[in-house]
């Protein structure tokens, strides 16, 4: 069962890659052959990401959305810790509906490809933990990028987490791109300024060290 399991994954990420599937797809099937909380970047508790929230002092009525969330706990812990609008933006439904059953009814989900998304509202809290490092195209970077810029308030905060220059280079099958704390500057460039900036290491539910970067900036209001 392992090996067919194993199989069937290693064939969706094949055709993500060569753009045979959807991402959407392809994401489902992640998340459903291994299972939500055995993906690599799964974390039982979202310590990092807590603390840099308690640094920023987020006000709890601030909208918050947290980009590809998956199954994580994030959402639930800022619930926990008196957070009235949090969203989670996930391209997989498969990793929704596993979410769903532990999360406050509270949450709001929306199930999108962040590279389409468009915000119809602001947040002035954008977090993505392990999303960006994946898009390794100029092009989908420029998307993310049009996805952020549309989705953060003024006087907002973006927290980033990728893999770190001495990270890893594939994830999951698929290619990564690794970030310095410079070259997430350089992503966002002068219209965010840099207010935290983090190195840890994720410990993967088999047990690898990843190094993360971690930077959270805030964006200028306009003159």
């Amino acid at each position: 069962m392992a090996a067919r399991t194993h199989a069937v994954y290693a064939a969706g990420v094949k055709n993500l890659r060569e753009g045979s599937v959807s991402r959407a797809t392809a994401w489902d099937q992640t998340y459903a052959e291994r299972g939500a909380t055995a993906v690599s970047w799964y974390e039982a508790g979202p310590r990092m990401s807590l603390e840099i929230v308690e640094e920023l002092r987020v006000p709890v009525d601030q909208a918050v959305i947290d980009v590809g969330g998956g199954a994580a706990a994030l959402a639930s812990e800022l619930v926990a810790r008196g957070h009235m609008d949090v969203t989670v933006l996930e391209i997989s439904a498969t990793a929704i509906t596993e979410a769903q059953k532990h999360s406050p009814a509270v949450v709001k989900w929306l199930q999108a490809d962040i590279l389409t998304w468009r915000a119809e509202r602001t947040y002035g809290l954008w977090h993505d933990r392990a999303v960006l490092h994946f898009f390794t195209e100029e092009s989908e970077r420029q998307a993310y990028r049009q996805s952020l810029d549309a989705g953060v308030a003024d006087d907002g905060y973006v927290v980033l987490a990728t893999f770190a220059p001495e990270g890893p280079d594939r994830c999951s099958g698929l290619p990564v791109r690794r970030y310095s704390a410079h070259d997430l500057q350089m992503f966002l460039g002068d219209e965010y300024v840099a207010v935290i900036e983090r190195q840890d290491d994720h410990i993967t539910p088999s047990g690898s060290v990843q190094p993360l970067t971690w930077n959270a900036f805030q964006r200028r209001a306009p003159a």
